[in-house]
């Protein structure tokens, strides 16, 4: 490497570093000699010692002869741009023809000059090309951060995936909810009426019809809440109380499924928790609607005391979910009926750690899923 003094009036700054290859020693050393009054020069007499050096590290400029022996320079052109396709390289020869320059050119030669090179056009085209290096080098680290942004939007997508479904499924619920809920409540109030008419003449019937009217009105009054909740998206936090757990669970079995007998309890028959009744009761109406969509035809839900907690286990018998599809349905987005959202269990977790429950999900093809709930008791 030859030394050159730093240009006056600006001490600090680093000079682009230029690689000069040619098995001649003269014209080598030449070319090095008349670079280095503007560039810091290292040299190399073969073509394998250059791309070792540029293995090393980053040069500006490689002004690169043709003709050499064991590797040519459009064979060491060809290698070089393998380990950095940014550098610019000047090829040099003392035989040029059209065709070896086109031969240059398409190796991936950024300047083609004859040799011995003109020395003002040496340094001009010196000058001009670290340049290019530097802005190629520049666009390159662009690129890359771009590159990388774009990848972490993309992971961010897939991380936040479940909270975009549910926001589009926000949407898409409310909208259809809210048009027959005012005609069911508004039903619901003339079923009242008539139920008392009825009652007047054949109170048996009447009694029934007023149950009837009362399980109207529940499940108006949840879907009430579904519909608030969703409009609200979750901006305000919901009002806490103490409820019974089991009776939650056995109003949706009730309300929402018709009193199906598929769904058996056993257990504690009570089970005080802290919570929104609504927002449990959204959960067991998803565990509930996903078991009696997947086939079962027998789901056990079972309520223990542990300790300070209430455990509550919902098993079903239905056709279950492979190890893959435990882990895509736990993370949401994903669903293995033909128009589900996957939101289900992804909604269950959520609205279950702001009760501080804990829910855990296991699954086997053909055998049936279980889903398992953790509650801190009240006091």
């Amino acid at each position: 490497m030859l030394a050159s003094p730093t240009p006056p009036g600006d001490p600090g700054a680093a000079k682009p570093l230029v690689l000069v290859v040619d098995d001649e020693y003269g014209p080598r050393e030449s070319i090095a000699f008349a670079l280095s009054t503007e560039f810091a020069v290292e040299t190399a007499e073969r073509a394998a010692e250059a791309l070792a050096k540029l293995r090393a590290k980053a040069f500006a400029l490689v002004v690169l002869d043709i003709r050499m022996p064991e590797m040519d320079g459009i064979r060491a052109l060809e290698e070089l741009r393998k380990i950095d396709p940014e550098v610019s390289v000047i090829m040099l020869t003392g035989y040029g023809t059209l065709s070896t320059a086109q031969q240059a050119m398409l190796a991936g030669a950024n300047q083609y000059l004859r040799k011995p090179p003109d020395l003002p056009e040496l340094m001009e085209a010196a000058r001009k090309q670290t340049a290019a290096t530097q802005l190629r080098r520049q666009q390159a680290k662009m690129n890359a951060a771009a590159h990388e942004l774009n990848a972490a939007l993309q992971r961010e997508i897939e991380q936040k995936q479940p909270q975009i479904w549910q926001g589009r499924a926000s949407v898409e619920l409310v909208h259809d909810l809210n048009n027959p809920l005012t005609v069911v409540i508004g039903y619901a109030a003339l079923l009242v009426e008539e139920a008392r008419i009825v009652g007047a003449v054949d109170p048996d019937r009447g009694r029934r019809l007023l149950d009837y009217a009362g399980m109207v009105e529940r499940a108006a009054e949840y879907c009430h809440h579904l519909s608030e909740n969703w409009r609200r998206s979750s901006r305000q936090t919901a009002e806490f109380a103490r409820l019974d757990l089991v009776a939650v669970a056995r109003d949706v079995q009730q309300v929402v499924f018709f009193s199906s007998v598929a769904i058996q309890f056993s257990g504690l028959t009570q089970a005080a928790i802290q919570g929104s009744k609504f927002e449990l009761m959204r959960v067991f109406q998803n565990v509930f609607k996903n078991a009696l969509e997947a086939g079962a035809d027998r789901i056990a839900v079972a309520v223990v005391r542990a300790g300070d907690r209430i455990e509550l286990t919902i098993g079903d018998n239905g056709a279950g979910l492979d190890a893959d599809g435990v882990a895509r349905a736990l993370k949401g987005g994903f669903s293995s009926k033909k128009n589900g959202t996957g939101l289900g269990l992804s909604i269950c977790r959520h609205l279950l750690g702001s009760h501080g429950a804990t829910m855990s999900f296991t699954s086997t093809l053909g055998q049936g899923s279980t889903v398992r709930m953790s509650f801190p008791a009240a006091d």
